[in-house]
């Protein structure tokens, strides 16, 4: 049985990355910003997950209305972000991303996953709708659960 919480909402956006480093650096500089959102949210109750591809960060963040348009405040001003465009907002019964505070999938998971699209788009997350980024990082999400289970 699930438990309905209220006042849910899922936004999902991506943005333009700002930091330009070398690939190592980069690497770290997402790191940090993985460990920082992941304490951030838990604190605020927020889940979710991250893709980052080519310069640009695709997100779903999920939890109580509040706490989401507050992280989503924070990431607008964030000097690493810029063009950060709103894709989708809506009210939801329950969580996709329960058990993430923020689960990242990096380019490999998904040229590995998605290479017909890729192919097509050349994997550009800012022309992906909001919907097919929060399905996408749903099944990559599973995924990478089902993965480190069988291990």
């Amino acid at each position: 049985m699930t438990i309905l919480q209220p006042d849910l909402l899922r936004l999902v956006y991506f943005s333009r990355n700002r930091i330009s480093r070398p690939d190592c650096e980069m690497i770290w500089e997402i790191d940090q910003i993985l460990e920082t959102s992941q304490v951030n949210n838990g604190r605020a109750g927020v889940t979710g997950a991250l893709i980052f591809n080519d310069g640009v960060f695709g997100q779903v963040l999920e939890g109580p209305k509040d706490a989401v348009e507050e992280t989503f405040e924070r990431i607008q001003l964030d000097e690493r972000h810029h063009d950060v465009t709103l894709l989708d907002i809506t009210p939801i019964d329950e969580r996709s991303f329960a058990d993430w505070s923020m689960g990242f999938v990096g380019s490999h998971s998904l040229r590995a996953t998605y290479e017909v699209q890729t192919k097509v788009t050349d994997f550009d997350i800012s022309r992906l709708d909001g919907d097919e980024i929060f399905k996408m990082l749903l099944l990559l999400t599973l995924k990478n659960e089902v993965t480190a289970k069988a291990a």
